[in-house]
């Protein structure tokens, strides 16, 4: 499995992605959250244009992707993963973990540093939540993500098959909880124990202040815990919630233009 894996990559990322949107996409249809206030049509084209806008950026200008710094730290035996010696399972997992927490201190800094939350507040923009609200990011904060990651792949030095399944988990699970879809109450609170579930992020667009500023994992749900981020529900309740920010709620009709130009407005 790991060698099919890596000798097929890209197919297999893709297949995840395209399966992971379809199927979280007919959640919604079938069980929806919330009343979205824009057309879906309208959300689709614009929020998943800008994504594969930013897929291509990333092949544009960066010669090597995380994957690839990976093949290369192992080649070279550079990083913490490639000097101690563990199994490969511990490796993989231990991986993960590390790349998933780094991911989560990455979140919090996009929050509270000025000049990347000019960038990060495009994605909170979105007036309504569901699938493709997780892959809508400005391409400047794409672009920082990724140097980020090809830092700590550096650092690392972790399995290459680690790597692509992060990048799986990290996709996968971005769609997952941000669909606009009902899960269980008794269901959410078992698995919002251990991943982040669409209920526990959604509180995390919310368009109050203090709400926003919390459930910033993707993945693991025990690092909002941890380091006291977490909030299990908004004020005014999962129907209640006014989502995205205060001062963009009358801009509905967010087109690609329109939020790659945001960060740039007075």
């Amino acid at each position: 499995m790991i060698e099919f894996i890596l000798q097929y990559e890209p197919t297999v990322r893709l297949s995840f992605f395209f399966g992971t949107l379809a199927a979280v996409g007919l959640w919604e249809i079938l069980s929806p959250r919330r009343s979205l206030r824009v057309p879906k049509l309208w959300r689709w084209a614009n929020n998943l244009g800008l994504t594969f806008f930013n897929s291509f950026l990333l092949r544009f200008l960066f010669p090597i992707l995380a994957v690839g710094m990976a093949t290369i730290a192992a080649e070279k035996g550079w990083g913490l993963f490639n000097i101690i010696e563990l199994p490969l399972w511990a490796a993989i997992i231990g991986a993960v973990i590390l790349q998933d927490l780094v991911i989560y201190g990455q979140h919090v800094l996009f929050h509270h540093v000025p000049i990347l939350w000019r960038l990060h507040k495009m994605h909170h923009a979105d007036p309504d939540y569901d699938v493709t609200t997780g892959a809508r990011f400005h391409p400047i904060e794409i672009c920082l993500s990724m140097g980020i990651k090809l830092g700590l792949v550096l650092l690392l030095g972790p399995p290459v098959i680690a790597v692509i399944l992060f990048e799986i988990l990290l996709s996968s699970m971005a769609m997952f909880n941000h669909a606009n879809a009902t899960l269980p109450q008794p269901l959410d609170r078992i698995i919002r124990l251990f991943v982040v579930t669409p209920d526990m992020h959604r509180v995390h667009h919310s368009a109050i202040y203090p709400e926003f500023n919390h459930n910033y994992g993707f993945n693991l749900a025990i690092w909002d815990r941890l380091f006291r981020t977490y909030k299990p529900s908004p004020d005014k309740g999962q129907l209640g919630m006014t989502i995205g920010l205060e001062k963009y709620q009358k801009d509905l009709r967010q087109h690609i233009l329109w939020m790659i130009l945001l960060p740039f407005r007075k």
